[in-house]
């Protein structure tokens, strides 16, 4: 039997826990033994004295273990059981084009995925701009689709990993989100409360990332590698670029547009294009889909040009509740804003810098996304049609399309779009890779 606060007490003077001293813990958590205050204080030991790798991966796996874990054994996969998570940024609607391809290539993609948060656009946000699609089907259903359609990406139900949304309440009003331990625990939790049998984990990197710097990005994508192995779930980094916003659009229904015409061949942004392929030849050679990153990627491009992928998205979209014929027809069915036009810098020159948070910002303000959790948004706004690093701009060629419900709104997002974009001389512009490494366990 322990108490609370001895727990407490020994991990601010700064020893290690055991991990039935975690597993208490986390237990009075998910029952409500533990008070608020107790996880406040408890949060706060660890943002000021770290965890160790194996109290890291015993935390995961205590929050994991709070609430249900999915069992796919009844579902008689013939497939690997695999996942992708992204740490977050500005257009990365990279989910919405990768389960479907793994999906064709022979993998099941069970996504929970979540809402936009600061900044960042959300999964499910983009989904719900689709008529009809359901984000909480009830779990037959949700395994009904991952089998039929290989993919089904929906939001957390309340009884998964329910520890982890007590702590992370609690995390964000004391000022204890960014520690590396909690953010491993707190992601990963609720990855393999999933029943996955692999993981890829996008590590964001720039202007846009949840990581304040190159070295936090690469130290968050160590830890994950290393707690989800420990847990017993094959799992690899990737660390990508967000020094702009990913794809050509930033905007619910604006993405939704972007990834279909991704998946039938319309239109493929490059370097959305080299981020989504990253992560699923990843996840190919991980399931044993493939023996190699370039028999992966053969793979991938063969079920993108002959249609597969985009069956298996219109399959999920339709499995879900929204049109059946929604790759077909999605311009009928995605809201479109009233006023769409273009904003051009004030100055003619080449793109140096984006601030990519504000961008994202500036997408909120214009109702894309949430301020407070009770927000309601619309869909239909955002950009489009961005201009990149190292691009030449000028009273003919814009930064980006502004797709606003009227004028006031349009101006007041024009503005924040040229405060947002630097423009100079080219010898101030320094190119980044797309992407920057990948960390696998065996890298540790």
């Amino acid at each position: 039997m322990y108490l609370p606060q001895e727990i407490i007490r020994k991990k601010r003077d700064g020893e290690i826990l055991t991990t039935d001293e975690i597993n208490f813990f986390i237990q009075g958590v998910a029952n409500d033994t533990v008070s608020e205050g107790q996880i406040a204080a408890f949060a706060m030991t660890i943002f000021f004295n770290e965890m160790t790798m194996p109290e890291r991966i015993a935390l995961t796996c205590a929050m994991r273990d709070s609430g249900m874990v999915i069992d796919w054994s009844h579902m008689n996969f013939d497939g690997p059981i695999v996942d992708k998570h992204s740490t977050g940024g500005v257009g990365d609607v990279t989910s919405l084009m990768l389960g479907p391809m793994v999906a064709a290539c022979g993998g099941y993609v069970p996504m929970i995925s979540g809402r936009g948060l600061g900044h960042t656009g959300g999964t499910l946000d983009k989904l719900e701009s689709i008529p009809g699609y359901n984000i909480t089907p009830e779990n037959d259903v949700f395994g009904r689709v991952t089998k039929d359609a290989g993919v089904a990406i929906i939001g957390q139900t309340g009884d998964l990993a329910p520890a982890d949304k007590r702590v992370y309440a609690t995390r964000d009003i004391t000022a204890t989100v960014d520690n590396i331990s909690l953010i491993t625990a707190s992601i990963l939790s609720k990855k393999l409360a999933a029943g996955l049998d692999s993981l890829v984990m996008d590590v964001k990197v720039g202007s846009g990332a949840f990581m304040p710097t190159y070295e936090a990005s690469e130290e968050l994508a160590r830890s994950i590698v290393a707690v989800a192995n420990g847990a017993g779930t094959k799992t690899t980094a990737i660390l990508t670029d967000m020094n702009q916003v990913l794809a050509s659009s930033a905007g619910n229904a604006l993405e939704v547009r972007e990834a279909v015409r991704f998946l039938t061949g319309e239109y493929r942004n490059p370097r959305l294009l080299e981020v989504t392929m990253a992560s699923c030849c990843e996840m190919l050679v991980l399931g044993k889909l493939a023996d190699s990153t370039e028999q992966a990627y053969e793979k991938l491009m063969t079920v993108l040009d002959n249609g597969k992928a985009a069956e298996c998205f219109n399959k999920m979209v339709a499995g879900l509740g929204g049109p059946s014929d929604f790759v077909s027809n999605y311009t009928q069915y995605l809201p479109e804003a009233e006023i769409i036009k273009p904003v051009f810098a004030k100055q003619a020159g080449v793109i140096t810098h984006m601030d990519t948070r504000a961008i994202g910002m500036a997408v909120v303000g214009m109702g894309g996304g949430r301020r407070v959790a009770t927000d309601s948004i619309d869909y239909a706004v955002g950009f489009d049609k961005f201009a990149q690093l190292g691009d030449a701009v000028d009273a003919e060629k814009p930064l980006a399309f502004i797709h606003a419900r009227n004028e006031q709104q349009w101006q007041e997002a024009a503005n924040a779009l040229q405060a947002a974009i630097h423009i100079g001389d080219p010898s101030q512009y320094q190119a980044t890779p797309v992407v920057y490494a990948q960390i696998r366990a065996e890298d540790l």
